[in-house]
């Protein structure tokens, strides 16, 4: 339960993008490729940041939002959560099973595997 900001609750809301990597001869349509990605991950990103500040706002929990681009999203949670001084990290887990998890790996296990920080994973 979130204390409703009775005891000095804050919480931080943060999206990890991963930069846009792709190996072509074809520069022109690279750039533009980058431009949408990123464009569409910020508006995402936004759209979800926003959504999280109205939540937190409504029960009176201050709330900061961050949003990261970064090639090991895992690490960059950490980093944010140590440079703020939290003292939990909330992720959800995902599930991936099979291939995708083995492929894509779960962010949430990384976190739990490195952090210092106490991690609380919820589905």
């Amino acid at each position: 339960m979130i204390s409703r900001g009775r005891r000095g609750a804050k919480v931080t809301v943060i999206t990890i993008a991963e930069p846009f990597h792709v190996i072509s001869s074809d520069a022109d349509q690279i750039s533009k490729m980058r431009a949408d990605h990123e464009r569409l991950g910020r508006e995402r990103a936004a759209d979800y940041l926003t959504v999280a500040e109205l939540k937190a706002k409504a029960l009176g929990v201050p709330c900061e939002t961050l949003q990261v681009e970064n090639d090991q999203p895992y690490q960059a949670i950490i980093d944010a959560a140590v440079q703020r001084g939290c003292d939990l990290i909330a992720m959800a887990s995902h599930g991936r099973r099979g291939l995708d998890a083995i492929i894509l790996g779960s962010q949430t296990l990384k976190v739990l595997t490195h952090s210092k920080v106490p991690v609380l994973v919820y589905r």
